[in-house]
């Protein structure tokens, strides 16, 4: 079986080790010579809406799936039309365009914070009584980026063009207990299997640190949670893994964003589950039966920022498991990640990674 993977970073990379052991080989597409999964796989170098490259990668592939969602939608579309695109390509579109994933999520009944269009700057000063709210554009912007926090009336002046005047949304500002996200996988014939809910911590809008399970995870907010994954996947007609980032408000859940791929706050699977996110990406896209999500012992993920420390200072704590992705460092660059399994402390791991982030070039 023969897959093709629009963006060739890390998430490609992951996925076409997690395919090699299945027999799957995987194909790349990437702007960049130097892309981290061009080493696991065949390195296809062309922008991603260059005509010949798309052909070549559909010609190259049974089965095309993509590893993050700003490429093109017309891409994945244009390839759909030759091979079979797996997440459809709806799934980037909706999740491309904020308001289209809330308006989703509302069709749905997920529950959201409350949210607004915004196109312009008079829009905004028609918001401005329901501060404090995040602006963010409705396209393009992740890790943070993209966005603005607005507290009160003042600090939406000129605001609308801060953000570089394109369409926008004024999303409520939530007092949140923690952040969590639930990954889940669905296959060709409808079969969903979802795994646990997590905790993430973020800092500068950058996932830090997730912990499998979350914390205190009672059975009511897991099933709400795989509830939300299943009414999207079923909508969207999705085949392949799907997270879907909340806020935990007490017993509430408010969908914040989904992400139509392997996710990052699912690395922790490689190790602590029975079949990762990535392998069940790939079995899903190739029409096999999903493999069963269920947790070996908690643990907890620590991405690597901005730079990588000694491999043998990391090597050297317990239950510790390196993935490095073969990226130069640079600041506030994923440059890898390191799950510590059997719920041995990972505080370690975070003081090692920080101070690899904090001397990075």
């Amino acid at each position: 079986m023969r897959v093709g993977v629009l963006g060739g970073g890390q998430l490609a990379r992951m996925l076409a080790l997690a395919g090699h052991p299945l027999g799957i080989s995987c194909t790349v597409l990437d702007p960049a010579a130097d892309a981290c999964a061009g080493p696991v796989g065949e390195l296809l170098v062309a922008p991603y809406d260059d005509p010949d490259g798309l052909d070549r990668l559909a010609a190259a592939s049974d089965v095309v799936t993509f590893e993050f969602e700003s490429v093109p939608a017309a891409s994945a579309e244009r390839l759909a039309r030759r091979v079979a695109v797996q997440p459809p390509p709806l799934a980037l579109e909706v999740a491309q365009d904020r308001l289209s994933e809330k308006t989703l999520f509302a069709e749905l009944g997920i529950e959201t914070a409350r949210f607004r269009a915004i196109g312009s700057q008079a829009d905004l000063d028609d918001a401005a009584g329901e501060l404090p709210a995040v602006l963010k554009t409705r396209r393009l912007g992740y890790d943070g980026k993209g966005q603005l926090v607005l507290r009160e009336a003042a600090e939406t002046r000129d605001a609308f063009a801060a953000l570089g005047g394109v369409p926008q949304i004024l999303e409520e500002l939530v007092p949140f207990d923690r952040e969590v996200s639930i990954v889940a996988a669905r296959s060709a014939k409808g079969d969903i299997a979802s795994y646990p809910l997590v905790e993430n911590h973020h800092r500068d809008g950058i996932l830090r640190i997730t912990h499998a399970p979350a914390p205190r995870l009672e059975p009511e907010l897991q099933d709400l949670a795989e509830r939300y994954a299943r009414l999207v996947m079923e909508r969207l007609d999705y085949v392949g893994v799907l997270a879907v980032e909340l806020f935990q408000v007490g017993e509430r859940l408010l969908a914040n964003e989904l992400a139509p791929r392997v996710h990052n706050s699912g690395h922790w699977s490689i190790e602590g589950a029975e079949t990762s996110q990535f392998e069940n990406h790939m079995r899903a896209v190739c029409g096999l039966p999903l493999g069963s999500t269920e947790l070996w012992a908690p643990c907890t993920m620590v991405n690597l920022i901005g730079g990588v420390p000694a491999l043998a200072d990391l090597a050297a704590i317990e239950d510790a498991h390196v993935h490095l992705y073969g990226k130069a460092p640079r600041p506030g660059r994923k440059v890898g990640h390191v799950t510590v399994t059997g719920g041995r402390s990972w505080k370690g791991v975070a003081e090692l990674a920080e101070s690899a982030g904090a001397a990075a070039p």
